[in-house]
């Protein structure tokens, strides 16, 4: 699990393609710390695991369910990257929570300062905006971030200073696509309320059948 409270930009050093997978070279600076082979880095907002690492880089897999579901088709060598590790037990939980499995992309439409701040504007699909709550959570690129507004077509996050300093969000430009994931807690609650509801409706039609209404 993360809390999407990014801990380093890091660069895309190599990227070996295969028909319908990568596999990941990332160069880093600060998060080898303490890290083992298996250790689970949300790369842009994706759970990836580590396979080898050295003094300056990882490598992870990609595979063909994660390409589809993300930016990372378009990848290219040299690209910045937002990075975060596993949040320990005993960490402070800054964020919200982040699982690094992405629901899908958007397009950035429109980013414009107000005073300090840039805001941004990211158009994405019905299924994805259906969970997007004004004051809710979403992860951008594994950024955790607060929606400002949501429309039928897009919604808005407001960028501070120090997640523009410490992020890659505001160093990309309209048109760019960006990786997506909703709060879990809004879809484990669809998925509950749902399945209730179902219940319910099926314990009343087996009632009526029982009295032969």
């Amino acid at each position: 699990m993360f809390t999407g409270i990014i801990e380093e930009i890091g660069k895309v050093k190599a990227i070996v393609r295969h028909a319908n997978s990568i596999k990941l070279t990332i160069g880093v600076n600060k998060i080898l710390e303490d890290l083992h082979i298996g250790d689970s880095i949300c790369t842009n907002g994706v759970c990836l695991t580590v396979t080898t690492f050295d003094d300056s880089s990882y490598t992870a897999d990609v595979m063909p369910e994660t390409m589809s579901r993300t930016n990372f088709k378009d990848l290219r060598v040299n690209d910045l990257v937002n990075l975060e590790r596993a949040m320990p037990a005993d960490g402070r939980f800054g964020g919200h929570i982040v699982s690094g499995h992405i629901d899908g992309t958007g397009v950035i439409s429109k980013m414009t300062k107000d005073d300090k701040a840039i805001r941004v504007r990211i158009e994405t699909q019905p299924e994805i905006l259906r969970y997007i709550v004004e004051k809710g959570s979403i992860a951008i690129d594994g950024i955790s971030l607060t929606v400002t507004d949501v429309s039928r077509f897009d919604f808005g996050v407001s960028i501070i200073e120090h997640t523009q300093d410490e992020t890659t969000l505001t160093k990309k430009k309209p048109g760019d696509t960006v990786n997506l994931e909703n709060d879990i807690v809004g879809k484990y609650v669809e998925k509950f309320t749902g399945s209730i509801a179902a219940k319910r409706d099926a314990d009343l039609l087996n009632l009526l059948n029982d009295n032969n209404f």
